[in-house]
């Protein structure tokens, strides 16, 4: 058996997706959204990229996990009076 993919565009501002040959695009398919995606671009000294490389790799995170994690830390932790 043979399962051939395509790609089409969503409906979603002309995004790229990728369908079956038995099926389209489903609006609500995939992984669910758990935020705004902002990009951004970060300068760290070599020594800390370091340290978040191997942050990550030893808890099997993306640096967007682990960034995000430190940051819902930081501001829900201790800085929560304003």
């Amino acid at each position: 058996m043979s399962d051939k993919i395509k790609i089409g565009v969503s409906n979603k501002e002309g995004q790229l997706g990728f369908l079956s040959t038995k099926g389209g695009l489903r609006e609500g398919a995939g992984r669910k959204s758990i935020g705004v995606t902002k990009k951004v671009s970060i300068t760290l000294t070599e020594e800390i990229w370091e340290k978040l490389e191997e942050h990550c790799s030893s808890r099997q995170l993306s640096r967007s996990e682990a960034l995000r994690h430190m940051l819902e830390n930081y501001f829900s932790a201790s800085h929560s009076e304003g």
